[in-house]
């Protein structure tokens, strides 16, 4: 293996880890093993974190940059690079920073969508040449929405997420705008799904059915008794839209017909909610920047 030559973090180019959207998410039901059998539609926004990385030739991964509150152990970055590192018996290393605009616990994939972009980079700064099967298969293991980050493309999504069917016009979602709402809180996945009043008995679709009826969030009831923060977003954006809900939220969306209307709406905005205006897009900017080099 050539050993590649150390480069300045400062001068690299970073690499951009996007948010996604749930434009829906069905549950049929419960595993034995305790995972929820779903059905959801996968498409990313123009919101992304950026990740940079310096090769190290002595093997060692080092967080240079961190999220505040997240240890360097239980960084989804660094775990991810580790167990590449390990799984390819790689004798390299990084420095891994992390620039975060993807807000936590929101609903919106961004420590699933770091790990997947330290994937795919290192796979490529490392000269691995692993296919992206492998490293999806291997970003399971850190989570079940890594694999559609991997693979860079809008998907329909079945099993705990891990099905993917990319989706191809005239099937892939409309890359409309949205306006993005946080509340000033962070949703518990975990406890999302423990609830017991969660409905999980979905019946299952097609894609076809979800493009003619647009599907629904199962997780939206809970979500709402749950966190009032969330139930009052999703009212107030209502007066202007459909909204929805994203993933197990705290993060709720609506479709805007321009990027002008969505500040339009914005400007009467409550003071207790972060907002952000994205581009919906069916191919991840990773694919992009890793074409590019």
């Amino acid at each position: 293996m050539n050993l590649p030559r150390q480069t300045s973090v400062a001068a690299a180019k970073p690499w951009p880890a996007p948010a996604k959207l749930n434009l829906f998410l069905h549950i049929l039901g419960r595993r034995p093993d305790g995972y929820h059998e779903l059905q959801t539609c996968f498409q990313f926004v123009d919101l992304c974190d950026e990740i940079t990385i310096e090769v190290r030739a002595d093997g060692r991964i080092r967080r240079i940059v961190g999220i505040f509150g997240v240890a360097e152990d239980a960084d989804l970055c660094v775990r991810a690079a580790r167990a590449l590192q390990t799984a390819a018996g790689c004798p390299l290393g990084a420095d891994i920073g992390v620039l975060k605009r993807i807000p936590m616990g929101g609903g919106l994939g961004g420590g699933s969508s770091d790990a997947a972009t330290c994937l795919v980079a290192l796979n490529h700064l490392w000269n691995l040449h692993w296919p992206m099967e492998d490293l999806a298969a291997l970003g399971l293991k850190l989570g079940a929405d890594v694999p559609v980050f991997v693979r860079g493309r809008a998907a329909w999504a079945e099993g705990i997420g891990e099905r993917l069917t990319p989706l191809y016009p005239p099937l892939a979602p409309l890359e409309t705008n949205y306006l993005i709402l946080k509340p000033n809180i962070g949703v518990s996945t975990a406890e999302v799904f423990q609830d017991p009043e969660l409905t999980r008995n979905s019946a299952p679709i097609t894609i076809h059915g979800f493009l003619a009826s647009g599907g629904r969030n199962d997780c939206l009831s809970v979500v709402r008794r749950r966190y009032p923060e969330v139930a009052r977003a999703l009212d107030w954006l209502s007066v202007f839209g459909p909204a929805r809900l994203t993933g197990t939220g705290s993060c709720v969306f609506s479709a805007v017909e321009t990027i002008d209307r969505g500040r339009e709406i914005v400007r009467k905005l409550p003071p207790a909610l972060d907002f952000f205006l994205a581009r919906g897009l069916n191919d991840s900017p990773l694919l992009e920047r890793l074409a590019s080099g």
